[in-house]
């Protein structure tokens, strides 16, 4: 990487971003709608015609990307601050901490969509574990009013360190949520905001998923409804609420909304029990997309009441596509074995962690039960492991996430790390390793660099990055029908993300407002990392940075500002043993690299052996 050029190539883009903006006395509103889990191509006025609407008539980001591994908090850090996973150090929904989480069963793998685990993050690292401002942080300080709406995790991490209510509006899951000795879990309100809600005969806690949140088992199906009802409020409370309530203020602000849906109801769908058609595009996921664009709607609609929308820009960013999930290999010692909940021949929950357990031959436990030994036939508990002799001091741990997982060698451990990564080159669902640079290079693998998974992070950066083996099921537009292996407690049929596939990098992305161009097709790559950067210019701000892993500011979309070109590269690792290479695709506008898709070419949606080409950077 190069970091210095990064820096001069940001700075340039911010110099023009700061003459399209050189009109604007005063910053205009923001609103950041975050429709989880939302496929781009899902998106039609039909299906979604909020969101169709505001990507037709206003920015159609047509090259959108999420960042790798394509999961939730990890793209929600991007958003929140602008940067790459390798200085936000959130790189997957469960990350290996080196502190025992005392809310999850003293687990040194904390599952972190949770406020109180986002708390002792806080706690562990000096205050800040994401150790990079926030846009709402830096928002507030600057005079904006502040708020952060939705699911639980993502939203708090926009202003993960103000827990007092009162600077920050912050409603998620956990409002009003109280421990069994009557504790608040989450972040309090405000009296204001309290008295608000009361006014609009709002509860002052949020309602639970229902129905919404059953996941099912391998013999009973999961979810057939949307999460309407938790949605609704959350919306309403926007709304009705606190909308009004900036209006009042009379100087500008910026709302994050995270919407649960599709994402939730694509998680546990019933569907499609133990069967990956339809998948995660069933009626129960069509809905889901629907209820997201529902809460959209409601949040324009307000804003026209208002009178605010002519001077509110609305960017629409999903953090991740989707896929549906498969629980199939032929080269796993778990296919053979007999596991609870598990039916006959499919991958259990742990696979990854069990395989290389009897590949390294080092005895496995289980950080999410105490460090309990994990018997044969078992699995640990949340698929997450500390493999070695002794597990207060773990030779290899695994953190299970779904599509990709995450590996971690505390002791630095190169020749453990060479015969970690010759294991993981004879399963046949794994597409793609990434090692650590100082590690040293593995023929099969690339230097983890490459994806910017490498930078001023303060948590624990992984060793080896592994992606998991995607495929379409058969339809006109494979990102739609993508199927990949997770390592998931979830069933075959049912949606999980975090794959390199093209399935889970494209998600839905489109702007409009008064900063924004309209009926205009940006054929230019962005991110999420974008996404942060671009927030913080809309309402000129100029966060703190720590680390130089930055996204730059899509000014192609904004009047008159400046149109960047975009080039294609890949990358190609020395071939393995066994005749394997990981392959990455990707674009560059200025010194930022785009990440289409990744892996072993043929077992990752769209990445196709045919289609394959080996050239350098």
């Amino acid at each position: 990487m190069h970091r210095p050029l990064a820096i001069l190539s940001a700075g340039l883009v911010l110099l023009s971003a700061t003459t399209a903006f050189a009109q604007n006395n005063q910053p205009r509103n923001l609103i950041l709608f975050i429709p989880d889990g939302l496929r781009a191509l899902k998106v039609t006025p039909e299906t979604a015609p909020a969101m169709a609407a505001i990507r037709d008539r206003g920015v159609n980001f047509k090259n959108p990307h999420s960042l790798f591994p394509t999961f939730t908090m990890a793209n929600g850090s991007a958003m929140a601050t602008g940067h790459y996973l390798g200085d936000t150090g959130v790189f997957s929904n469960s990350i290996y901490t080196g502190h025992p989480t005392a809310v999850q069963n003293g687990s040194v793998v904390p599952f972190i969509e949770h406020d109180q685990v986002l708390l002792d993050l806080d706690e562990q690292f000096n205050g800040d574990f994401l150790d990079e401002e926030t846009i709402l942080k830096a928002a507030r300080e600057k005079g904006f009013s502040t708020a952060a709406i939705g699911k639980l995790g993502p939203t708090l991490l926009f202003d993960h360190t103000e827990r007092s209510g009162t600077k920050t509006i912050t409603v998620d899951d956990q409002t009003g949520a109280v421990d069994k000795e009557g504790k608040l879990i989450g972040v309090p309100l405000s009296d204001e905001i309290k008295a608000a809600l009361n006014a609009a005969s709002l509860p002052l806690a949020t309602p639970s998923r229902g129905d919404n949140g059953k996941a099912g088992d391998s013999k009973t199906p999961g979810t057939v409804v949307a999460n309407i009802a938790q949605q609704a409020y959350l919306a309403d409370v926007a709304s009705k609420v606190v909308l009004p309530m900036f209006k009042a203020r009379s100087k500008p602000f910026v709302l994050v909304f995270w919407s649960r849906d599709p994402d939730g109801t694509q998680h546990n769908n019933g569907d499609s029990l133990n069967s990956i058609t339809p998948g995660i595009n069933g009626p129960a996921s069509m809905a889901a997309i629907r209820n997201a664009d529902d809460n959209l709607a409601q949040l324009r609609k307000a804003l026209d009441e208002l009178g605010l929308a002519a001077s509110t820009n609305i960017i629409v960013s999903a953090d991740h596509g989707f896929s549906t999930i498969s629980k199939e290999s032929k080269t796993s010692t778990t296919i053979k074995g007999s596991y609870p909940d598990t039916p006959a021949g499919f991958l259990p929950l742990g696979f990854l962690a069990i395989d290389l357990s009897k590949a390294l031959n080092l005895p496995l436990f289980d950080p999410n039960d105490k460090n309990a030994r994990v018997g044969d036939n078992a699995f640990p508990k949340a698929g997450n492991a500390l493999l070695g002799q002794d597990p207060a001091k773990p030779e290899l741990i695994v953190a299970t996430n779904g599509g990709s997982d995450l590996i971690y060698l505390p002791n630095k451990d190169r020749k453990l790390a060479d015969r970690a990564v010759k294991a993981l080159l004879e399963q046949d669902y794994i597409s793609g390793i990434w090692v650590d640079d100082s590690l040293g290079r593995y023929p099969g693998a690339l230097p983890m660099s490459t994806l910017n998974l490498q930078g001023k992070a303060v948590t624990p950066h992984p060793a080896i990055v592994v992606n998991f083996r995607s495929y379409a099921s058969g339809c006109e537009q494979p990102t739609n029908c993508s199927v990949e292996i997770a390592d998931t407690i979830l069933r075959q049929g049912q949606g999980m993300h975090g794959t390199f596939s093209r399935g889970d990098t494209m998600n839905f992305m489109a702007a409009i407002g008064p900063d924004f161009k309209s009926g205009y097709a940006d054929p230019l790559p962005v991110s999420n990392a974008d996404v942060g950067m671009t927030a913080a210019r809309l309402m000129g701000l100029a966060p703190k940075a720590n680390g130089t892993l930055i996204g730059r500011v899509m000014t192609e979309a904004m009047p008159n500002g400046a149109t960047p070109k975009a080039f294609v590269g890949s990358m190609k690792s020395r071939v393995s043993a066994n005749g394997l290479s990981t392959v990455l695709k990707f674009q560059r506008v200025l010194n930022q690299r785009y990440f289409d898709v990744a892996g072993f070419p043929g077992r990752t949606v769209g990445l196709e052996p045919d289609k394959q080409k080996t050239a350098g950077k």
